[in-house]
This record gives structure tokens, sequence and C-alpha cells, in this order.
């Protein structure tokens, strides 16, 4: 589908709508707006066969007013600048809705990952990292690349045992890159982080009574139903979550089809069909859908585009019968469509809000590289005494004992996944209602997304502000 505006000038629609609802010096603004770096090379790769071949690769950093900028790496044949650029601005507006202290940053090498052997794949990573640290686009402190899509937690450890193969300062290496697995200083809780941040933004939205009577829905995720677009680590941990809560997965896209059981997809049983066959197709009682593009189209409560940007567009907005679109992707509704859809009184959750659990948990994972300690570690057998104890004590005062069964539950300790999703569940409610009171001060006079970047900009405002470096 095509769109007249290319994905940064989106992103920037967006920003100068919400800045015309703020009081900031314009030139402070432009500064906020625009991208501070874009590193573009290339390489030759010495393929299997012998042949040489020419990957080409960016980073780009759009925002330094904290430090390190943050932003995943993506393998995929649409990587440009105007792409990376766009998502490294979408990620500092992220960074600072959900309070992580970083900049934005994001990353990618086109290629079809499909058509490269794992050495390949291991070579062309290892060679990324390199180019990174000889421009010093890369470091703890400097900027932490993460998983995104094409990406995963082997391109992560290739990445960070690179960087400290390279490095000066190998102490603190760990913390260059997160996504990693949790056996080379990965965290509890980061593969689904995304998927789950998703889940927990959708459940606070529908929370909020008097939005859903506006859509003519019930308070609450039971009962309604859903389409998810993508079956990939974010639209799979979704669905999940989602059909765990109560929600109807009616449809499934993926890039090759669709499937389709107004009763109802049993998510775990298609994960486990998915595993075995490498598609969502020839699922048991479902219908298949040739033409994923109009799962998007289907009548649901609740539409999850969790593939890539682009995917509604003024061309089809019109066909869209959701009443609440969830952002799991980047850039996934045009800014027209967007303008398009809010008009006709479609819930839109941003993506800018919305998909922001990967980097929360990436920078739990940051955190804990930087401390060399597990979170938990030094407390959760600490928690279990006291919590004995207190059961102790409550058996004695009344005389009645729990089962062998309770004890276990009631008085275990956190442990590092507890806490990690502790402190998402934390981010993501309190950032939803954080923008979700700016839209309301200002009298529901603009959609969530323009909320969510005004929350934005404020923030980055004011750390420049205190950084001393404007009035």
């Amino acid at each position: 589908m095509s769109t007249s505006k290319s994905f940064f000038e989106q992103v920037n629609q967006h920003f100068n709508k919400a800045a015309q609802y703020t009081s900031h010096d314009p030139g402070l603004l432009a500064q906020i707006k625009r991208c501070n770096s874009v590193y573009y090379f290339s390489f030759p790769l010495k393929k299997d066969d012998g042949s040489i071949e020419v990957i080409e690769g960016w980073r780009a950093e759009h925002s330094h007013h904290r430090l390190p900028c943050k932003g995943g790496i993506r393998y995929a044949m649409q990587v440009a600048e105007d792409e990376v650029t766009a998502l490294a601005a979408l990620m500092t507006y992220k960074n600072a809705i959900v309070d992580v202290p970083f900049g934005g940053a994001k990353g990618g090498i086109r290629l079809d990952k499909s058509k490269y052997s794992a050495d390949e794949i291991e070579r062309i990573t290892r060679r990324y990292a390199s180019e990174l640290v000889r421009k010093n686009f890369i470091g703890p402190g400097k900027d932490v690349p993460a998983p995104d899509y094409g990406t995963g937690a082997k391109e992560m450890s290739f990445i960070a045992d690179t960087y400290k193969a390279l490095t000066s300062a190998p102490l603190d290496s760990l913390a260059c890159v997160t996504g990693k697995p949790v056996s080379y200083g990965g965290i509890r809780g980061r593969v689904e982080a995304t998927g789950k941040g998703v889940y927990f933004g959708i459940r606070e939205a529908c929370q909020n009574t008097d939005d859903m009577k506006k859509l003519g829905l019930t308070t609450g995720l039971a009962g309604k139903t859903a389409i998810i677009q993508g079956f990939g680590n974010v639209g799979y941990h979704a669905a999940k979550f989602l059909h765990e809560d109560g929600v109807k997965i009616i449809c499934i896209a993926e890039y090759n089809g669709a499937i389709y059981n107004p009763q109802g997809i049993d998510i775990p049983a298609l994960r486990t069909h998915f595993k075995e066959t490498g598609s969502i197709l020839n699922f048991p009682s479902s219908e298949k859908t040739p033409d994923s593009t109009k799962a998007l189209e289907i009548e649901c409560d609740i539409l999850v585009p969790a593939a890539l940007e682009n995917q509604i567009t003024i061309d089809n907005a019109k066909n869209i019968k959701a009443k609440i679109i969830a952002e799991a992707a980047n850039g996934p509704v045009t800014s027209d469509a967007n303008e398009e859809l809010h008009k006709r009184g479609v819930f839109i959750i941003p993506d800018v809000y919305l998909n922001a659990g990967g980097v929360t948990v990436s920078y739990f994972e940051w955190l804990k590289n930087l401390s060399h300690v597990r979170f938990g570690r030094m407390s959760k057998r600490f928690e279990e005494k006291s919590q004995t104890k207190m059961i102790t004590a409550i058996e004695k005062l009344t005389d009645k004992k729990l089962s062998p069964e309770e004890m276990p539950n009631l008085i275990s300790g956190a442990s590092e996944e507890d806490l990690v999703n502790s402190g998402l569940e934390e981010t993501m409610v309190n950032a939803y209602q954080e923008i979700r009171d700016i839209q309301h001060q200002h009298n529901d006079q603009f959609d969530l997304r323009t909320a969510a970047f005004i929350c934005a900009i404020n923030k980055i405002v004011t750390s420049y502000k205190h950084a001393g470096i404007f009035p």
C-alpha cells in the first residue's frame, strides 16, 4: 500500500500537531524534532560459496538529550535511511513517555534473512557491530541496540561478544546491547516484554468505562473480539496474554495468508502448529484467507497490527471496522489514515506508547548489566523467610493450619521475572494514565497519539532545561 509521505515525515506530522498545544520555544522544538546523527556504511560479505556481496547498514541516533541512545536493529529488505530515522525518532518519544532515561536510536541492515546461512548472518552481524564500534555508535553510555524485526537474542550475543573484544573498557561491556540470552547477560521476561506491554496497555485502555461506553463496548477485556496481524514474537505474546484474559482472537494474519474462526482461535494450539509447520496456515478449525491484508477489514472490537509500518493507509482506512486499533508495530497506521479513523470515532492506542514494553525491560537489563547482579538475588530468600514468619504467627493466632499446597504460593519471594513483570506493568499503567490525563485536560479535542506526543515533548524540554542548555 502506498503513502504520499515518507515515514519520517509522518512522525514529524504527529510531532507538529502536538507541538501546537505547547508553548515551548520554536528553536527548541526544532532541535527535538531533528535527527542528530545518521551513520550509513557498506561492507563486503564473503558468502559460503566464495562469492562476494555488498551489505548495506545504517544506525541513526535521533536524540542525545539523554544518554545512552536506545533502539533496535532490524534485518529486512525495507531498511533504508528514512525508515531508521523515523524509528529512531519514535524511540526518542517512546522513551520519554515511559520515563526510560535514554535518547532514541535505531539501526538496520538491508537483507532478506532467509537467503543467508547461519554462519553468514553471524559474519554480517559481527561486522556490523565492529563498524558501530569504529564510529563510536555503540557503548553502555553511548548507544545501546536491541532486537527488532528479523533479529533476536542470538544476534545480540554476537554484538556483545564483538564489542567486548574491541572495547578498552570490558567491565561493563555486556551493557552495550540488550535482548541478549539470559545465559549471556540477558534478563528474564525480555522475550515477551513488548507483547506483554501491548496487553497491559490494551487492558488499561479498556478499563476506562467512559471511553468504552463511547465505543459501545463494556468495560474490561472479557468477551471482546480481536484480530492480530503478525504472529512473530510481539504478535504471539500479545495474542497469548489477551487470550488468557478472556479476549476471543477470531483472526490471525501473516504475510502469506490469514486464518479466521468467529468462535475464537486456540492460541496455544496455534503456537504449536506454527512451530511444527513454520506457518499459521492449515490450522484445524479455521478458515484460510489468502489475502492477509483483508483480515484487517474484518469486523472486531480490537485490531492489533503487530507487523510492519504503513499497514493501514488512507486507501483502506474506510474499510476498517474495528472499534479499537492497538498499534503493537511501529507506524502501522499512516498519519492521513489516523486522521480519517479518528474522525470516525475509532479509538487508536498509539505505537509510541503501546509497544514501549520492549525498551522498558531493556532498561531493566541495562541496569542489571551495570550492577552485575541479578534482580531478586539478594532479596528472594529474605522475603520468603519473612512471609513464613508472618504465616506462622497468623496460624498460631487463628489456630488454623494452611495446607502444604497453599504455603509455597503464599511465602514465595519475588524472582527476577516477577520483578521485571511488576516493573513493566507499573510503567505501562502509569504512562497510559498520564497521556489519558493530558487528553482529558484538553477536553478530548485530540486523539491519544497527540496526547502521547505532548507528553514526550514536555519531558524532553524539561530534560534540556535542567541540563542548562536552554533557559
